[in-house]
């Protein structure tokens, strides 16, 4: 039995194209252009898997006037990567095109908010594998093989570094050159459902890292009609990273922003497809278009009904403008966070105003708890061992200045983001090349403590409703001692204060004034119960140490 599939391929202003593909031999059945600006012909095909392109007079510059370019569908859902050829992958099945035959299976399971969120960056690449391991891993079903750990250390958001199809295969991401095909190298569109659906099941979100400032060089649309979708050249040359979508660009005749369009169209996909709980939108700033991020974020939104939906705009350095009121992300990558406690934990500086700030997001224009994600590091930098490292800070000294950074991670303003391997004490330098996470690590002993402190404190955010909030107080200031307090709470009755030491002497007996509440206090990292009578309470600091004190009553 065979059906009459469509293959459509919009490109207004080219003026022939034809389809090519495995059940014609590779010989051009000619399409018919609309009305619409797109070309279209129907194939009888049998249900099966099937290999096709796109050739097309192409209208880009760098080609010969009308000269006949070999194109693989923009919309392919899935590529050939394994090939130079890049053919684009149909499946058809009951006489319909389908993605594949994954059957969901734990779409009602409930999801946390926006604000219990605590998320977990990795690279599909490098997160599994490595030194103790003989094979290469590095796959959907391998990420889904370590959910038990990511459970276990209490994280509950999976925020996925670009999965879309790039060339070769292994990239960070983010040189996208197919945008609804996910990346051949890390498995099959099911495995990656799979993950998904599995991480749903225990409670976890996933982000997706979206790149919708640029495109590879040689994704399909460059090939077509490179003006029609992007700027002609670079607006910035010192941040590009490929050609750019232009967001301005109105097509009067078909009454349509092409770029816009595009985007939209993946963006719907990959939510209504893949069943995301967000999107980390790369290079906000280099993107420079609030009217086209309201629009695609709500498009986004529409799609995912009403399940929680999370999206956040990496723009460096961050401005409030894009979250607040008439913003249109929910949250803004907080970069000046990662660099000032980084600052601070390695002792280069002390700066009372700038830790307030980003402890405090408030001081710096934003206004809800949702709207920064703080991290001590990401992709983009080195773990914080590999910083300490370079400043001669090693053994039991690095790791006490890493859980006073965790300490302020999990207890500002904010919703907080951990890089693979930082909740063990990962120190291999950022580098694009592969760096697998050395799961050795974890039998060191330092390393299962800095785990099980990261867990502790995870499981401390989630229990003490206080740091859900955008409350925070700073009534403890001391910058000769280099100590500063704070504490959170919430209408309900959770507080929690936290004492910080961020000088490498040795405290003894330091004295506390004017503690937020007389009453009965348990202080987390040691696990003793301390009573506030006057309001004072003297405590031994250790040098880079932060004391967490939760209210009993």
């Amino acid at each position: 039995m065979t059906s009459a599939i469509e293959f459509s391929l919009f490109a207004p202003y080219n003026k022939e194209a034809a389809l090519i593909g495995s059940f014609s031999d590779w010989k051009a059945i000619p399409m018919t252009k609309g009305k619409d600006g797109s070309f279209r012909v129907n194939v009888d095909l049998e249900d099966g898997v099937y290999q096709y392109k796109f050739r097309v007079r192409s209208k880009s510059w760098f080609f010969e006037p009308e000269q006949w370019v070999d194109v693989t569908d923009p919309y392919a859902t899935d590529v050939d990567g394994t090939s130079s050829e890049e053919n684009g992958i149909v499946r058809i099945k009951g006489g319909e095109r389908i993605v594949d035959t994954y059957v969901w299976k734990h779409d009602d399971h409930p999801l946390p908010a926006d604000h219990e969120l605590v998320i977990y960056e990795l690279h599909v690449a490098d997160f599994s594998g490595g030194e103790d391991d003989k094979k290469a891993r590095g796959q959907y079903k391998h990420v889904l093989e370590k959910l038990d750990y990511l459970c276990d250390l209490g994280i509950n958001a999976i925020e996925l570094m670009p999965i879309k199809e790039y060339p070769g295969s292994y990239s960070w991401g983010y040189n996208p050159r197919h945008f609804f095909a996910s990346e051949t190298s890390y498995g099959a569109s099911r495995d990656l459902k799979k993950l998904i659906d599995e991480c749903h099941a225990r409670g976890i979100r996933i982000l997706m890292d979206g790149i919708y400032n640029h495109s590879e060089a040689s994704c399909p649309l460059t090939q077509i009609d490179h003006d029609y979708w992007y700027h002609h050249e670079p607006r910035d040359p010192d941040n590009n990273w490929g050609p750019e979508f232009n967001y301005e660009h109105y097509d009067e005749n078909l009454e349509t922003y092409p770029a816009r369009r595009f985007s939209g169209d993946a963006v719907r996909y990959w939510v209504g497809e893949y069943h995301i709980d967000g999107i980390r939108f790369d290079a906000a700033r280099q993107i420079a278009n609030y009217d086209f991020m309201h629009w695609i974020v709500n498009e986004a939104k529409q799609t995912a009904g009403a399940k929680p939906f999370y999206t956040v705009a990496e723009h460096i350095p961050e401005t409030p403008s894009i979250t607040n009121v008439d913003g249109p992300m929910d949250g803004c990558w907080h970069d000046s966070f990662y660099h000032c406690i980084l600052e601070h934990i390695c002792g280069d500086t002390f700066d009372l105003e700038r830790l307030k700030d980003v402890l405090d997001a408030k001081r710096q224009g934003f206004l809800g708890a949702t709207n920064v994600v703080n991290y001590l590091t990401n992709h983009d930098h080195n773990h914080v061992m590999a910083e300490l490292g370079d400043r001669e800070i090693l053994g039991e000294e690095a790791f006490r200045r890493v859980k006073l950074g965790a300490v302020l991670l999990m207890t500002a303003m904010g919703v907080p983001l951990l890089w693979m391997g930082e909740e063990f004490g990962e120190y291999k330098y950022k580098t694009i090349e592969q760096a697998k996470i050395d799961w050795t690590l974890l039998s060191g002993d330092l390393n299962q403590g800095l785990f099980a402190y990261y867990k502790g404190l995870i499981t401390l955010r989630k229990e003490n409703h206080a740091l859900y909030t955008e409350n925070i107080e700073f009534f403890h200031e001391n910058p000769d001692g280099k100590v500063l307090a704070y504490t959170r709470w919430n209408d309900e009755g959770s507080r929690l204060v936290v004492v910080a030491n961020f000088s490498d002497q040795f405290l003894g007996g330091y004295e506390v004034v004017d503690f937020p509440a007389a009453g009965t206090w348990h202080e987390w990292t040691g696990n003793y119960d301390v009573a506030v009578g006057d309001r004072r309470l003297a405590i031994d600091l250790g040098p880079f140490e932060a004391k967490v004190f939760v209210w009993q009553a």
